[in-house]
């Protein structure tokens, strides 16, 4: 078994969208071969009615699959297809757009005015680009959870995981999509299969993702007038930690515990021409999309 050393760490960056929504951007648009199958990834947490509830108006999607998790208040959904639903805490939905939609979402607070969820955008294979749509709306209840003896609890979004299997199937990507929440100062090791490529974002809590042979934390020198001084960093909220290749990760908590996503796929290894909510494989594709759009024709 080996350990998947870490690759890089990033902190999400604010972001605008939609009509006006406020978020935090871990990864998207521009060069994502690294994550392939994965395109983006935004956190969309926030307090702020203000800064969230303008939502998502009427947009288009065609050669992508969106994920979207809510952890507080809820998210109304709809579509060109009559399509109507409402996502609430614990809740996830699975859009596959495939050859074309057009939808809207509006986020709506809890009782606090509190906001929160991921939205993970997945790409398609170039041989279902132009597949039906189709949706899988998954509740709370429904996503399996394990619960290890040292308090590490597991929910199952997606994929397979200790002989569990989560609710969202049929996807092309074949991810595995997992909430992780390890108590204070526990350490624990996970399986990632060698071919996949993942990534981890933290978003409660502390903690590093190293190998046991390896010292925890990010060692920086620092100096106070005369003295160095070594401080060890720990990945913290709203922290995108990308992996490189190995069959296991490992994370240390810390004092506060961690809870993180930890996402991996298989890679496509297909050309990516991307134009906003439309991916596809080649700039032809792209401008065909973008004509039937501006004809009318985009929805079949």
């Amino acid at each position: 078994m080996s350990i998947r050393p870490v690759k890089r760490i990033v902190s999400s960056k604010p972001t605008i969208e939609g009509a006006g929504v406020h978020l935090r951007r871990a990864f998207g648009f521009g060069d994502t071969t690294e994550f392939d199958p994965f395109l983006l990834l935004d956190d969309f947490r926030n307090g702020q009615p203000d800064e969230y509830r303008a939502g998502f108006p009427w947009h288009p999607h065609r050669g992508i699959e969106t994920i979207t998790y809510v952890l507080a208040g809820n998210v109304e959904h709809g579509d060109s297809l009559g399509n109507r639903g409402n996502l609430g805490s614990g809740d996830v939905q699975w859009m596959t757009a495939g050859r074309g939609i057009l939808h809207q979402e509006m986020p709506q607070g809890d009782a606090q005015g509190r906001m929160h969820g991921f939205q993970l955008w997945a790409n398609l294979p170039s041989s279902l680009k132009m597949t039906a749509p189709r949706y899988q709306d998954i509740k709370a209840g429904e996503i399996p959870e394990i619960d290890d003896d040292d308090g590490t609890r597991v929910r199952i979004v997606c994929g397979d995981f200790r002989g569990k299997r989560g609710p969202v199937e049929g996807v092309a990507a074949d991810p595995r999509y997992l909430d992780i929440s390890v108590p204070p100062g526990k350490r624990k090791t996970l399986a990632v299969e060698l071919e996949r490529h993942a990534f981890a974002y933290v978003f409660e809590g502390s903690g590093n993702f190293r190998a046991a042979s390896q010292p925890f934390g990010v060692l920086t020198e620092k100096t106070d007038g005369e003295n160095e001084i070594l401080v060890r960093e720990q990945t913290g909220n709203r922290s995108l930690v990308l992996f490189d290749s190995g069959d296991e990760v490992t994370v240390q908590a810390g004092d506060e515990g961690i809870r993180f996503l930890l996402v991996s796929g298989k890679p496509l290894k297909e050309p990516v021409a991307w134009y906003g909510p439309i991916v596809m494989n080649t700039q032809a594709e792209l401008q065909q999309a973008v004509s039937e759009l501006r004809r009318g024709t985009f929805i079949r």
